[in-house]
């Protein structure tokens, strides 16, 4: 059986709360139970953290052990330089989601620390993007 887990950074512990026009009305552990419904062939572990080093800690945690890594860094995607290289150092692939389309929104968003240690990159799609991560390692 495939094992995933989902990392969710800064404030995404907010879903359904915080700008639901960009983020929508779902919390993030009610879509989660729909998800792992539908994939119950999949082990779908997750975690959030609004604290950067913990971020890293559970990447390298995870890492060797895990086939894959749903990961929406939030905010750490456009400045943390660390997480990038947390990703670098590990071997299991790393899928890069983002809920709203990063480019439609303020400048700094458009550049991504994540991005180019990840295998691919799923945006603007809502709570989908998480969806379509999982199915790209099926």
């Amino acid at each position: 059986m495939k094992k995933l887990i989902i990392i969710n950074g800064p404030n995404l512990n907010l879903l359904g709360k915080r700008e639901p026009e960009i983020y929508g009305s779902f919390s993030f552990s009610e879509f989660l139970e729909t998800i792992r419904e539908k994939y119950s062939n999949i082990t779908i572990d997750y975690f959030q953290s609004n604290i950067e080093g913990e971020l890293i800690d559970k990447i390298q945690e995870v890492g060797f052990t895990y086939d894959g890594i749903v990961l929406n860094a939030a905010a750490y995607t456009h400045t943390s330089i660390g997480i990038g290289d947390a990703i670098k150092a590990i071997e299991a692939p790393v899928i890069e989601v983002h809920i709203s389309n990063t480019f439609s929104r303020e400048e700094f968003r458009h550049q991504s620390y994540i991005s180019p240690v990840s295998k691919g990159v799923i945006l603007g799609f809502g709570l989908q993007s998480y969806e379509l991560a999982i199915q790209s390692f099926i």
